[in-house]
């Protein structure tokens, strides 16, 4: 049998060159790290990697120290009341907005209010920037994000079916792009039957006529959902036709798609609905896995085209960014 001594010798840590200035922080990690033996093998691993971390400067997830929040609307200040009331554990390094003005406006009620940045100064001050200013925004704000080796979290999910080279640039670049759930339950489930089979996905959404007026898609066809009497349905094709229809509704729909079979493969149908009280969704899915079926029905926010669900979704996503603790895939 090996001896303490000639097992110690046998698995030695790995070979890390610290900085000329490591931190205090680094430099325990370290003593500990050499210090392991072969049953400590997994601390010593993990400890490696902490230290790697901490001398490239990157924070890990616990380590997470400020976000920044572009846009200011309703999705913005739910975020916002977050962080004052105690349930979000970050502290925001900044806010900024298209609408200076009304931005400014809401900050000042604030107790606390974080300060108020230019888009360079935000992101530079920042860990993660979170986009609450709708998709027209996403394309050059994550090249903006990543080239300052920042991560990013895009509310504007729809936006990344017209760019999807944004999920490369994520990708390329090792910075991490955060997509949350939003509107809908069930995104683990479908990511799951992904990896077999599925034959078909389709969304139903209905929302009240209040949630839809202004639609592009609705716009161009010169349709008006005023003094709508009786359910009625405005769309029915791709999810991809359906955000660049719809942007501010169907944010849900490029989720679902990109958790499944993809844009062009996901079919949507969107249907206006007279006193309809909340905004719902039927997600339905058929794979070699079996049935999928989904039904969630979110009040709306101040915003009628914004469920609430889509806020609290929010939170709990950069709750999930800094807790240790995984729930689901």
């Amino acid at each position: 049998m090996a001896s303490r001594g000639s097992l110690r010798s046998a698995v030695r840590p790995p070979q890390i060159q610290l900085s000329p200035s490591p931190s205090k922080k680094c430099r325990f990690i370290y003593r500990q790290l050499i210090h392991c033996d072969q049953k400590q093998f997994k601390i010593k691993i993990e400890l490696a990697r902490r230290v790697v971390l901490a001398e490239k400067g990157k924070e890990n997830d616990m380590g997470l120290k400020a976000i920044g929040i572009v846009g200011c609307g309703s999705i913005g200040r739910a975020m916002l009341a977050a962080v004052g009331s105690g349930k979000l554990a970050l502290r925001v390094a900044g806010v900024t907005s298209r609408t200076e003005k009304s931005a400014r406006e809401f900050l000042s009620t604030l107790k606390n209010p974080p300060p108020y940045l230019a888009l360079s100064e935000l992101i530079s001050a920042s860990d993660l920037i979170v986009e609450a200013a709708g998709g027209s925004v996403v394309a050059s704000l994550a090249t903006e994000v990543f080239a300052a080796r920042k991560d990013l979290m895009i509310i504007s999910v729809g936006a990344l079916l017209d760019f999807p080279e944004v999920i490369e640039q994520s990708r390329r670049s090792g910075c991490r792009l955060y997509v949350p759930s939003g509107a809908i339950a069930g995104l683990d489930g479908i990511k799951s039957a992904a990896v077999g089979q599925i034959q078909h996905v389709t969304h139903t959404t209905r929302k009240p006529p209040a949630g839809l007026e202004g639609a592009p898609y609705l716009v161009e066809r010169g349709i008006s959902l005023v003094g709508l009497k009786e359910e009625k349905e405005v769309f029915s094709g791709s999810a991809r036709d359906a955000c660049r229809g719809f942007p501010a509704n169907v944010n849900v729909t490029a989720a679902v798609s990109l958790a499944g079979i993809g844009p062009d493969q996901t079919r949507v149908r969107i249907l206006a609905v007279p006193g309809l009280p909340r905004n719902c969704h039927d997600i339905d899915v058929e794979g070699e896995f079996g049935l999928l079926h989904v039904h969630i029905e979110n009040a709306p926010s101040e915003n009628p085209k914004t469920g609430k669900l889509t806020a609290l979704s929010i939170i709990r996503a950069l709750q999930d960014v800094v807790d240790p603790v995984r729930i689901g895939n």
